[in-house]
Order: structure tokens, then C-alpha cells, then sequence
């Protein structure tokens, strides 16, 4: 583990949304669980370290299923393989810009269809048709269309992540994306809890941004797929 406790949450973010404000949308069995299908793909373990909690993730997800998770790259057990992985980081609040933006709309399950769009264009990460029920959700509209947006993911104790941040192509080169995250910032700091932010490790412009909107580098984090092991055609 790193930092300090209040930060020791960090290491495991999943399972610290799964296991405290976001049991609402899990799915469980022992020691392993995920987000309801239709919210979000991530999967976790309580202790990468212990292998009956990923014998628990195994039955949860079923033989042969390719599962999401987050943390330290750890060692994989016996029959598990990689599917995909993405090397990312993790930035903390230092000293982040807080600022309310008028021009900001919170979203709603009526803009689904348009969030869903925009992330097909922009490809900011997962967004699922439900998820945008984790958190409250912002987005600048142009012409009546949504051209940007940002909102809160995953919820941990005193930590919510700051997820989604995307602006479509012809939107881009205005400062949209770091408006957006600054409101964020603000409703996030009004409910005494700090933000954090993911990104891909090669994702150099997004870091570039957060750093100046006052984010911290705390740690290197793996996203990555692994598929559970198949079924013992010798099993029953």
C-alpha cells in the first residue's frame, strides 16, 4: 500500500466503491465483486493476494469471462490469463481549481443517448447506459448539442473520482474540458470529499491538463482485462 491511511483506499479503488457507497450497484459473492453489468465493467477483490478471493471472482463472472480491473499488477493465478492491459495513473487533489460554471447543465438519464454518442466519438473510457447514475454528470451544450462533458464515477470513503471527461472534436481548443472538471471539482469540495482523476499513462495531453488544474501524480496504476479460468471439463 501507499500514502497515508486516508489514502490507502486509492490502492484498490474498485473494490473501496463496491464495498462502501456503491454496494447499491453491486454485484457479490465473498470476498470478490462488480459493478451491476449495465453501470460499469469493472470487477475487484478484496486482496489481489489472497486466492480465495479470486476463486469467489471466478464464480462470480463465470468460467471464461473477461472481467475489469484495477490496482497493482500483482500475479495472476492459475488458469487466469491477460486479455488487455493499459498501464495508467492515478492523480490525487493538491491544490486543484474549484470554479461553478453557469453555462455547465447537470445530466440526466434523458441525455443518456447523447452521453453515449459523445463517448463513441471521443472514447474517454467505459460509459454504459447506466452510468451516469453514479454520480452527477455535467456537459455543455452548443446549438443544443452536447458537446462536452465530465461527472463522478466511483465513490470512496472521503474520494470520488472524477470520470468521462470528453469534448467533441469541433468543440475542442476552447478550455471546455477544464472548465467542466472545475465544476466537478467544486460540487465534489461542497460534499467534503476530495477528487481524483484516471488516465492512461500515454494519455500525455489529459495528465498535461490535470497537473494544471492543480492534480497530483500519486501513483502508477494497471487497468487491465483478464479472463477467468475455463470450466474443468473434468468437473460435474
Amino acid at each position: 500500500m501507499t500514502g497515508t491511511i486516508a489514502e490507502q483506499v486509492l490502492d484498490n479503488p474498485v473494490w473501496a466503491a463496491l464495498s462502501g457507497a456503491h454496494q447499491g450497484f453491486a454485484e457479490r459473492h465473498g470476498h470478490a465483486a462488480r459493478y451491476q453489468q449495465d453501470v460499469s465493467p469493472f470487477h475487484a477483490v478484496a486482496d489481489a493476494d489472497d486466492p480465495a478471493a479470486w476463486a469467489d471472482l471466478a464464480a462470480l463472472a463465470g468460467p471464461g469471462a473477461v472481467v475489469w480491473m484495477a490496482g497493482d499488477a500483482g500475479r495472476l493465478p492459475a488458469g487466469w490469463t491477460v486479455d488487455q492491459q493499459i498501464d495508467g495513473v492515478q492523480l490525487v487533489d493538491d491544490a486543484a481549481e474549484a470554479a461553478v460554471d453557469p453555462e455547465a447543465l447537470r445530466l440526466t438519464t434523458a441525455d443518456v443517448p447523447e452521453m453515449l454518442d459523445l463517448v463513441a466519438r471521443t472514447r474517454p473510457g467505459p460509459f454504459l447506459t447506466r452510468t451516469v447514475e453514479l454520480g452527477h454528470y455535467l456537459g455543455i451544450r452548443r446549438g443544443g448539442a452536447l458537446v462536452a462533458m465530465a461527472g463522478e464515477r466511483m465513490r470512496l470513503p472521503g474520494w470520488i473520482e472524477i470520470s468521462a471527461v470528453c469534448t467533441a472534436p469541433e468543440a475542442r481548443g476552447q478550455g471546455l474540458a477544464g472548465r467542466l472538471i472545475q465544476a466537478v471539482v467544486a460540487g465534489i469540495r461542497a460534499r467534503g470529499d476530495r477528487p481524483l482523476l484516471h488516465a492512461a499513462a500515454d494519455n500525455t495531453g489529459a495528465i498535461r491538463l490535470y497537473e494544471a488544474l492543480g492534480f497530483t501524480l500519486r501513483r502508477q496504476i494497471l487497468f487491465r482485462s483478464v479472463r477467468t479460468p475455463d470450466a474443468d471439463p473434468a468437473a460435474g
